[in-house]
């Protein structure tokens, strides 16, 4: 049998080698914009999902932490504070915009000497066996291509015992609240990234990657498969967003 060599962009189905150039493009047209537009898209409340991700994180002074996708570095900018001066934050984007972003925002809140910039692939993470306590990505993982090898890659590299927490949109749990929702998405959100950001198609592209993304169960199945132990998710706002964590044994 022919090895597949297309994947999905949204609803669209496209070669597995241009996804990536064609995500980049996303995110670079929407970097300057998307702290302003997390918060009008979510009426704030992306800031309390990120706040129970560093709750559940146990992440003390000392540890070292990596931040997937960090993009403008909400995570990063707690975890810094978390870990103190012996502690080492590593804020880790694909995309350049993004990552140039996050850093001067984090330069800008005093975030220096604990924190270092990495422009990474989340399927080919460039970092030695063992290295950190918790990993963490937010937002980001409907954006990788092979799924499947990015969480390999994550489990490698975390120590025994380390965790990884995955926050990302779900699929809601009640079907009144999954009508609203498409509607929101598809109607609404393409709408206020066009007045906000100038730009309807990469939010109409975002509320489609959430689609395809995979259900709590089968996020959870994926981890378990690539080797992670004691998995588990926590809905949040009806099942709209999940956190998923999961442990290396």
């Amino acid at each position: 049998m022919a090895e597949k060599n297309t994947t999905h962009f949204g609803f669209e189905q496209v070669a597995v080698e241009d996804k990536a150039k064609r995500v980049a493009g996303v995110f670079h047209s929407v970097a300057a914009k998307y702290d302003l537009m997390n918060d009008v898209m979510s009426g704030g409340i992306h800031r309390l999902w990120k706040r129970f991700t560093i709750e559940l994180s146990g992440v003390r002074p000392g540890d070292k932490v990596l931040d997937i996708a960090g993009g403008t570095g909400d995570l990063s900018h707690k975890f810094a504070r978390l870990v103190g001066p012996e502690g080492q934050v590593i804020l880790a984007d694909i995309n350049e915009s993004m990552l140039r972003v996050g850093r001067d925002k984090l330069i800008d809140l005093g975030d220096v000497g604990n924190v270092q910039y990495a422009q990474a692939d989340a399927q080919y993470l460039p970092f030695p066996d063992n290295t950190f306590d918790c990993i963490t990505i937010a937002f980001g993982l409907r954006n990788v291509t092979d799924k499947d090898l990015a969480l390999e890659s994550m489990l490698r590299i975390l120590k025994p015992g380390g965790r990884l927490l995955v926050l990302e949109f779900s699929k809601p749990t009640h079907n009144l609240l999954e009508k609203v929702y498409d509607t929101y998405s598809f109607r609404i959100l393409p709408f206020m990234g066009k007045l906000i950001a100038n730009d309807s198609e990469s939010y109409r592209y975002l509320a489609e990657s959430i689609r395809m993304h995979p259900d709590q169960e089968t996020l959870k199945t994926m981890m378990q498969n690539a080797g992670f132990a004691e998995t588990r998710f926590y809905n949040m706002t009806g099942g709209i967003v999940a956190l998923h964590k999961g442990i290396k044994p």
